[in-house]
């Protein structure tokens, strides 16, 4: 016979909750009625007395005390000396205890909560919620009761821990739980929270040990060495995942570097063309990436998570494509000439980043990662990696060995390497050299629009995308030596870095004129770059 998995789901729901219900109750001393005295106790005087008293009637089964918080928390509640009101919202008055019509005097007056007894409030309403089948309900109800953790809280929390087997809810009360065991009575337990806080090394672990370190409330020696030590072990294991994720986005940062240079590394270092317009042809990838995602959405919904495997073709062939046009209409003209070259691609490029605004529109638009790469690889409590970064890093990697094989193993990187060392005669050869730097102008054009797709993941795409690594490139190239691929990596990855680590230090703008007047020293120092052009020139 069939099991409906729904409702077996929803009788294992009830179960738990009942469950937990009864624990509550065996817990809780017997049921009583709401008595004007503690209705007046709970809205009216100093705020530790009408917290003491919550406390004091949250472990009573009072089916009158849920609606009166209820209505303390809707600010409905006014007071005078001697009873307590609750108003509706149509504005008649009843009596806070019977809910019985009562005329509202003249002299009430509105009950005040300020945030911690508010937290309280709320405290004793979510913890109806811990057993609900609801995870979205369970949720707000822990995070009331850590907001109000104390050790009054520790019996519910424990019976809600019980039950609880969602890995990321548990999580949550055990931090309310060691929140709670922090304050508590007897120094035992207060050592149990310092154990727990230590194992957990979290930032919110440490703002706790700070905070009960500072307060100066802690008066046991030995509770309180252990809340140092703890501190200490804490902070220590912060700081490695801060460093590990600096290193992490300098690397990030260095195979986005990577992949907007590459296509450079061909145009510039092999070519010697200034191509100005190299950002826009990221930009052209990145827009390929926007109207292929645009076209599975609307075409192709059920296979949306793998529209990658066709925008990343699409983005190269666009900027392939347009490179080609380029090439055979503006910088054949212009070889041999980098002052023109430079002029004409600043040219091109407002033009290109015009064309796109007149498309696309000149507000940016976003382009969504897949789910696979959404969220992130948690390593620690403070580092963890996104999906996407991570992708980009390996889609970089490969890109770099698939355009190494292409340039020294295939016949189109031969043709490449004999006009750019010497045209003259590689056109004596037989070479085609107007249809090889048509060819190696495309494949460069290509590679960066497919860093514009890269950088599709990360961002969002507007005319303007590329300006902000046209910059970078030409460093990363100029400082890895011109012609040389593996000097470009080496170079997108150490700007990278350094960049990373000198932000931290003093700040994004100060840190990106630092490395500028880094690599400027560096080209004064060596002009060929890491890495100079072995051999002699050809062309000498």
């Amino acid at each position: 016979m069939p099991v409906n998995t729904r409702s077996w789901r929803s009788t294992l729901g009830l179960a738990v909750a009942s469950a937990l219900a009864l624990s509550l109750c065996a817990w809780a001393p017997a049921a009583h009625a709401l008595t004007p005295q503690e209705a007046h106790a709970l809205a009216a005087g100093d705020n530790d007395a009408r917290i003491l008293t919550l406390k004091k009637l949250s472990t009573a089964d009072d089916p009158a005390l849920t609606p009166f918080l209820k209505a303390m928390l809707d600010d409905a509640v006014k007071v005078t000396s001697d009873r307590t009101y609750i108003v509706q919202d149509d504005g008649q008055a009843v009596d806070a205890v019977t809910g019985q019509p009562a005329a509202l005097p003249d002299d009430a007056e509105d009950v005040v909560n300020n945030n911690r007894m508010s937290s309280e409030i709320e405290a004793v309403l979510a913890a109806a919620n811990l057993a609900s089948p609801d995870r979205d309900l369970r949720a707000e109800a822990i995070a009331a009761l850590a907001n109000a953790a104390d050790e009054s809280r520790l019996p519910v929390i424990d019976l809600a821990l019980s039950t609880e087997s969602d890995k990321g809810l548990r999580k949550q009360l055990q931090m309310a739980r060691t929140k709670a065991l922090l304050t508590a009575s007897t120094p035992a337990r207060r050592l149990e929270a310092a154990e727990a806080l230590a194992a957990d090394a979290s930032p919110e672990s440490r703002g706790l040990l700070m905070e009960r370190l500072n307060s100066g409330e802690e008066a046991d020696a030995q509770v309180q060495a252990a809340l140092q030590a703890a501190l200490a072990k804490v902070t220590s294991k912060l700081e490695w995942g801060e460093h590990a994720g600096v290193v992490f986005t300098g690397i990030s940062l260095g195979s986005i570097l990577l992949l907007a240079a590459l296509g450079l590394a061909i145009t510039y270092g092999l070519m010697g063309v200034i191509n100005m317009a190299h950002g826009e042809l990221m930009m052209i990838g990145a827009y390929a990436t926007f109207v292929i995602q645009n076209l599975f959405r609307q075409y192709l919904p059920e296979l949306f998570d793998w529209y990658l495997l066709l925008a990343v073709p699409a983005s190269f062939l666009a900027a392939a494509l347009m490179g080609a046009i380029l090439e055979r209409s503006v910088f054949r003209f212009l070889y041999g000439r980098p002052l023109e070259t430079l002029l004409a691609s600043w040219g091109i490029s407002l033009v290109l980043m015009q064309l796109v605004r007149t498309v696309f529109g000149a507000q940016n638009v976003q382009v969504e990662n897949p789910n696979w790469m959404s969220g992130g690889f948690e390593i620690l409590s403070n580092l963890t990696l996104p999906y996407n970064r991570l992708a980009i890093i390996v889609f970089a990697a490969l890109v770099l060995v698939g355009m190494t094989l292409l340039i020294a193993k295939t016949r189109l990187g031969l043709f490449v390497r004999s006009v750019t060392q010497n045209r003259p005669m590689a056109s004596c050869m037989g070479v085609n050299t107007a249809r090889v730097d048509t060819m190696a102008f495309s494949l460069g054009a290509g590679i960066a629009g497919l860093a514009g797709c890269a950088l599709s993941q990360v961002g969002n795409v507007g005319p303007d995308l590329g300006q902000s690594y046209i910059v970078d490139s030409f460093m990363v190239v100029v400082l890895g030596g011109v012609g040389q691929i593996a000097g470009t990596v080496y170079a997108a990855l150490g700007l990278g870095l350094v960049n990373k680590f000198l932000e931290g230090w003093t700040g994004a703008v100060l840190a990106k004129i630092l490395v500028l007047v880094i690599v400027v020293i560096f080209i004064q120092k060596r002009p060929q770059g890491l890495f100079a052009m072995r051999g002699r020139s050809a062309e000498a």
